[in-house]
């Protein structure tokens, strides 16, 4: 037997592999549990443990990372990275923001709406970001269209794009600390995309969809 795409596949090791079916468990879709520090894998129970401590409690989409020690050490391995170079909190919050709205991350929205309000971040702007509008805000409006610009064009920014965000003030170092910003958001945009963490009842004032209801363009 092995795991393949999430789905349990009965395998005749003697069968050629271009001529193996799927079996009867082929509709069995893999579950992710939402661990606590006591029932996760070995390898997450101290990371967990410190999230527990920091936050004051361990969020949803976390608890389910958990289930890969190795993706949960890594996450927080680069947001505390991330906390120690020039962007501010607000900043940050900012791009985590733009990044979940251009991945369609929902639970990653409310949570970032959650921690932008914390950091100060105005309502104004939060709107804007959650609207997938650009901030009316010089800083915001530049921090938010150059990140997009990244997830949009696959990193290969047009040269345009590159010169405003450094007329609007950003050195080339933050140019990449952006960058940083971007694989921070990939890793638990994409890691919720496949385990559906339900949404923590503290971001339950927070909770969002995409406007209009539609498809991610």
């Amino acid at each position: 037997m092995e795991i393949r795409d999430f789905r349990i596949v009965d395998v005749n090791v003697d069968e050629p592999t271009s001529q193996r079916t799927l079996s009867a468990y082929d509709t069995t879709m893999r579950t992710y549990s939402i661990h606590t520090p006591d029932s996760a894998p070995e390898g997450s129970k101290e990371t967990l443990r410190h999230v527990q401590a920091t936050l004051g409690g361990v969020p949803n989409l976390a608890a389910a990372m958990a289930e890969s020690p190795s993706l949960l050490r890594a996450f927080f391995a680069v947001r505390e990275i991330y906390a120690q170079g020039t962007l501010s909190a607000g900043d940050i919050q900012v791009l985590s923001l733009a990044n979940a709205f251009e991945n369609d991350c929902d639970w990653c929205v409310a949570f970032h709406t959650l921690m932008a309000q914390k950091s100060g971040v105005s309502e104004a702007t939060i709107d804007a970001l959650r609207a997938g509008r650009l901030p009316t805000e010089a800083r915001a409006r530049a921090l938010s269209e150059f990140t997009r610009s990244l997830i949009q064009h696959r990193g290969a920014v047009p040269p345009a794009a590159l010169e405003a965000f450094h007329k609007a003030g950003f050195t080339p170092a933050q140019v990449l600390e952006v960058i940083l910003g971007v694989a921070f958001s990939v890793m638990a945009n994409y890691a919720h995309h496949v385990v559906h963490a339900p949404l923590d009842d503290m971001l339950s004032a927070q909770a969002w969809s995409r406007p209009g209801g539609g498809e991610k363009r």
